[in-house]
C-alpha cells in the first residue's frame, strides 16, 4: 500500500539513510555492531516556510535519537522538528584547475 504523508506546521519527513555495514578495511559489521543512523534524505516539508531551510531531496544529518520513528513502503522514516536537524549535506566544489 503507497502512502503519501505530508508533515504538519515545521516538521520535516526524512527517508532514513542506512549507515555502510562493511568497514574502508573490509570488515563486516554484524547489526548489533552498527549505531543508529544519523542521516537521511528529505521527502517532505510542512508548510512553515520561515522554519524550514531545507527541501525534498536534500540529505541532512539529525541528533541519533531524535524524532518519531515511522515505516512507508518498506523503508523507516522519521518525523522531525525543522530545528531538531543539524546539517544539510551538500558535495563539495571541485576546484578549478588553473592552467599554466
Amino acid at each position: 500500500m503507497n502512502e503519501e504523508i505530508q508533515p504538519l506546521g515545521s516538521r520535516v519527513l526524512v527517508r532514513v539513510l542506512e549507515e555502510q555495514s562493511v568497514t574502508r578495511s573490509g570488515i563486516v559489521l554484524p547489526d548489533t555492531a552498527k549505531e543508529k543512523p544519523q542521516r537521511g534524505e528529505v521527502v517532505a516539508v510542512g508548510e512553515d516556510d520561515e522554519m524550514i531551510h531545507v527541501g525534498p531531496g536534500d540529505t541532512v544529518l539529525y541528533p541519533r535519537y531524535s524524532g518519531t520513528e515511522i515505516a512507508l513502503d518498506g523503508h523507516e522514516h522519521l518525523i522531525l522538528e525543522a530545528t531538531d536537524l543539524l546539517a544539510v549535506i551538500r558535495p563539495a566544489a571541485i576546484p578549478a584547475v588553473k592552467a599554466a
